[in-house]
């Protein structure tokens, strides 16, 4: 009998990837975990000597104590919220796919930074077989900081393998219907038994000269505030885009988060109520930073009334959401042998 000469069919599996966090909120693993976040090129381009000079002679020996405070303040007995809604995450999709699919297929969980690591997600899936991942990082809106990174990580992972298996990469969102609906589901349910005045829609923030170089990022986040606003029916005056998160003196987008709060709390106005679009996991941005920080700072400034819509997590319509993303690539078709870009 002759041997076939036909390459055995593809055995895929599926890596979710998130930005990570800290392993602990203690200033030593905090500053672990911020070394290694402030390192990467593709998030900070500083001329790197300089830049090496500053990140570890200033901002890692003042700001790590200060994050591990506030890491502290939203931790839970299953460690970080973002590492813990992540796992459900996982968990969930895998039995979203494979009910679906009708069969078993690997599915791994690898953070950009910190643990589990992008190998320790790709050495998972490999070891498990598969001869192909399929790449979700859970950025919706695409930008070099972020799913640029992570794409640019595991190839560089890949490349240092003795057996790497082809990857394909989904590389954004943003304007995905079934997201979009979870976002206004998970909007309405905050709002429901009293409207607010005005919808704050609120994305990380990102220096302007990356957007100016051709990082598609605020197009994108500006994308997805058209889509969502559509989908919940509210007037122009209704609802305002803004970027928190500044850090260091250079431009960032506009507006700033903080200023539009205190603007708003300033002219008296009552039941404002705060969604994060892009963030797929509540974490230490939308739990301290917008859910305490901005709650505080409006109320400060006059305002009344603060509702912080969580962030999508585990929900069930997230979670199929997500699938009804991953699904076209599971199934083959035209346009399913993109590769990493």
């Amino acid at each position: 009998m002759t041997p076939s000469t036909e390459d055995p069919a593809p055995r895929p599996g599926i890596l979710i990837t998130n930005l990570g966090s800290p392993d602990r909120p203690t200033p030593r693993a905090v500053r672990r975990y911020l070394a290694e976040f402030l390192a990467d090129p593709m998030v900070v381009d500083a001329p790197r000597a300089q830049w090496w000079l500053i990140r570890n002679l200033i901002i890692l020996p003042f700001r790590s104590p200060r994050s591990a405070r506030l890491y502290r303040s939203i931790w839970t007995p299953d460690g970080s919220p973002l590492l813990a809604i992540s796992r459900r995450q996982a968990a969930a999709l895998k039995r979203e796919i494979e009910d679906r699919l009708g069969h078993r297929i690997p599915l791994a969980l690898g953070m950009r930074y910190g643990r589990p690591s992008l190998k320790d997600g790709f050495d998972e899936l490999v070891g498990d077989g598969c001869t192909e991942i399929l790449v979700l990082p859970l950025y919706p809106q695409y930008s070099r900081t972020t799913v640029g990174t992570t794409v640019a990580a595991l190839k560089a992972v890949a490349n240092a393998s003795l057996s790497a298996p082809s990857m394909r990469c989904i590389e954004g969102y943003a304007t995905h219907q079934p997201y979009v609906s979870a976002l206004a589901a998970a909007v309405r349910e905050i709002i429901s038994s009293d409207r607010p005045n005005h919808l704050i829609m609120s994305f990380h923030g990102l220096p302007q000269r990356y957007a100016d170089a051709g990082d598609p990022y605020p197009e994108q986040c500006e994308a997805t505030a058209q889509r969502l606003a559509s989908e919940l029916e509210l007037r122009p005056d209704a609802w305002s885009l803004c970027y928190q998160s500044r850090f260091g003196r250079e431009q960032w987008l506009e507006p700033a988060a903080d200023r539009v709060l205190h603007r708003l709390g300033s002219r008296g106005t009552n039941n404002v109520a705060v969604v994060c679009p892009g963030f797929s996991a509540d974490c230490l941005e939308t739990l301290e930073e917008v859910a305490v920080g901005l709650r505080r700072l409006y109320n400060q400034s006059g305002g009344r009334g603060f509702a912080y819509v969580p962030a999508l997590n585990d929900r069930p319509d997230h979670i199929r959401a997500l699938a009804d993303i991953l699904w076209p690539w599971l199934r083959p078709q035209e346009g399913s042998d993109r590769g990493c870009r």
